[in-house]
């Protein structure tokens, strides 16, 4: 080729490079902004198919697009008016931009779910908002702000129609997570986890994929991301290593403070509010046979735990008293055997000690879930079989006598009694009255408030632990009627001691043989063997087992409560099982005393046909004529009548 020829051939290509420069620039010029919202920014633009084809341009202008022509992302539109589709400006046209964030899209399960052809796949515009008004995350009018992000997802995740459909397992994810103290902090206006928080932006992944930061193995780590102290302490704890070794069963944050709805630890709703934590939060793993059996764990501790003071008063609703984390930890829980654990035998006397100073001088305490050892072990298992033994045994003898005894006066019905000789029917002098009165009420308090703490499920329980979160009345009232009926049999013994008179009145309230032969006399009559009842005297074996019974348990009733009153006092000089053995017996002892005024005293000054509606010697002083002739040392009654029943009131 000729060196004309050259010169001509790049001479022409160089205007054929001007002119289609020239072309592009000319299109460009004719598709600008302002000439795609000459027909799109009209309000009420819509397409042949009627659908709403409307941009407001003040909003695209102000929005993080607003620099951008419309043919950064509609490249497929080459001149106006088109016929061209669009295609959707996300999926496909938001990769020009945003490589990183849709590549992590299309993996997750959203993204997965869109290209399977499923329309309510969230897509960016979906999150976003409109893509022609769409705002920056950082605005606070941006949907996808972090304030925002609940509303956004609420509108799909709020959708039961939807979660049925698909299949979501969590059906209300967005308002429980509204009432939790994440939602409410963000309402305030104060930084706190969000939905992508947790679950990430765009590479959202089911809980069941390990990548996913919201599977078992990563929920800790993604929880420290905000809580970065407490996930270095449970990383270190027993838990956390169980977890970390994959351990199925080891609890991660979820297991004890929830997933969406997490309340604070002061709301009585929250799992690891105080008196929920027992039964609801570590109760689920450690009383778990299942569980047990894999781990070699003991399901005891627990019920042991509830059946303890502590767990007792927790029960009742009150949450100051110690529960698993106060003795064990919180997210620093170690086994019992490492030293840095707070129930490690060396650290027990100061972790005790935080609620009972007390107990630091003693070198260690012991468990909290049973007896302290295998003395205190096994001496409330003797203690519990011996009551129960006597509970049975002596309340089914009571029974059993009584009932001969209502049916024989049924058979027999007492005569109408002569006049009391004057001055013979006087019972119970006045201080003695007064006495009796204060053990009624204190009696009656003292077993409804004891019987509200081991029951405080029951309906009966509940008037008197209303108020028990905020103040324990419960144990104020059971304590003030303590003191009451301490009172009233100091007074009683004083009394005794002191006067002459009192002294005499009680005379003969000692048991004798006599009354064991009496006693076999009275079954000989109740079983036909014998025509009359035999004399009682002035005071019957009935008044003097009551009395003396009666004295007995007070005596143990006393010094068992005084000990769990002032358990401070005890742990410091008694060894450590001996608040296990005082609430055994304090509990057994109350059930006796409780069962044998319903079923023994009450049926001699109630139900006893001699005295029914009621022995009114309490309130006069003065017993009924029938009880005081059966005293005296009258003959005994003629064939075909029956002397009356004693009195059983001391």
């Amino acid at each position: 080729m000729s060196y004309r020829w050259r010169r001509l051939s790049t001479a022409l290509l160089a205007l054929t490079v001007v002119i289609v420069c020239h072309a592009a620039a000319m299109a460009d010029e004719d598709l600008s902004n302002e000439t795609c919202l000459g027909c799109h920014g009209t309000e009420g633009f819509s397409g042949p198919d009627g659908r709403v084809l409307f941009t407001d341009a003040e909003a695209f202008h102000v929005s993080v697009h607003g620099s951008l022509t419309c043919r950064t992302c509609h490249k497929e539109i080459t001149s106006v008016p088109h016929t061209e589709k669009v295609k959707r400006p996300d999926i496909d046209t938001c990769p020009a931009c945003h490589k990183e964030q849709v590549s992590a899209y299309r993996d997750s399960i959203h993204g997965r779910a869109s290209s399977q052809g499923i329309k309510e796949a969230a897509s960016c515009a979906d999150c976003h908002g409109n893509i022609h008004a769409m705002l920056s995350y950082a605005d606070a009018k941006s949907a996808a702000h972090w304030a925002n992000l609940a509303v956004t997802c609420a509108r799909c995740h709020a959708n039961i129609e939807l979660t049925q459909r698909f299949g979501i397992p969590v059906v209300r994810p967005v308002g429980t997570y509204l009432e939790s103290a994440h939602a409410r902090a963000v309402a305030a206006g104060k930084a706190a986890a969000v939905c992508s928080d947790c679950h990430g932006a765009h590479n959202i992944l089911p809980g069941t994929d390990p990548r996913s930061s919201i599977c078992r193995a990563s929920v800790s780590e993604t929880c420290g991301k905000c809580h970065p102290a407490v996930f270095t302490a449970y990383r270190e704890s027993v838990h956390g290593k169980a977890a970390m070794h994959g351990a199925s069963g080891a609890p991660v944050c979820t297991d004890c403070h929830g997933e969406h709805r997490i309340l604070p630890h002061s709301e009585p709703a929250s799992p690891v509010y105080a008196a929920n934590i027992p039964r609801e939060t570590c109760g689920r793993c450690h009383a778990d046979e299942r569980l047990s059996r894999r781990y070699g764990l003991s399901v005891q501790k627990v019920a042991a735990f509830e059946d303890s003071y502590h767990g007792l008063a927790l029960r009742a609703g009150r949450p100051t008293v110690a529960n698993c984390s106060s003795c064990h930890g919180v997210h620093d829980i170690f086994r019992s055997s490492d030293p840095r654990s707070r129930v490690h035998p060396a650290n027990l006397p100061r972790t005790c000690g935080e609620c009972h100073p007390g107990a630091r001088i003693r070198s260690s305490l012991g468990s909290v879930h049973g007896a302290a050892n295998a003395l205190g072990t096994q001496a409330v298992h003797w203690i519990r079989l011996l009551y129960l033994c006597l509970i049975i045994g002596a309340i089914g003898l009571m029974a059993g006598h009584n009932f001969l005894d209502f049916v024989k006066k049924l058979q027999h019905p007492i005569p109408p009694p002569p006049a009391v000789p004057s001055g013979e029917s006087e019972r119970m002098p006045r201080p003695l009255r007064w006495q009796h009165g204060l053990v009624i009420v204190s009696f009656a308090l003292l077993a409804y408030s004891g019987f509200a703490l081991n029951y405080p499920e029951s309906w009966w329980a509940v008037p008197l632990l209303l108020w028990e979160p905020q103040l324990p009345l419960r144990g104020l009232l059971h304590r003030a009627a303590a003191a009451v009926m301490m009172a009233a049999i100091l007074w009683h013994v004083g009394q005794l001691a002191a006067s002459r008179r009192r002294r005499a009145c009680m005379h003969g309230i000692w048991p004798t043989l006599k009354d064991l032969k009496t006693l076999g006399a009275m079954l000989a009559y109740y079983f036909g063997r014998r025509r009359t009842r035999p004399h009682m005297g002035k005071f019957s074996y009935i008044e003097k087992a009551e009395y003396w019974t009666f004295m007995w348990g007070t005596s143990a009733m006393t010094i068992s409560g005084l000990l769990l009153w002032f358990v401070t006092m005890t742990m410091r000089f008694l060894p450590n099982w001996v608040p296990d053995v005082a609430t055994a017996i304090h509990f057994y002892e109350a059930i006796l005393a409780t069962a044998s005024l319903l079923v023994w005293h009450f049926y001699w000054v109630v139900f006893d046909p001699d005295v029914y509606p009621v022995d009114w010697s309490f309130w006069t002083g003065n017993s009924p004529a029938s009880r005081v002739l059966q005293r005296s040392e009258a003959p005994p009654s003629p064939e075909g009548t029956r002397p009356s029943a004693t009195d059983p009131a001391a």
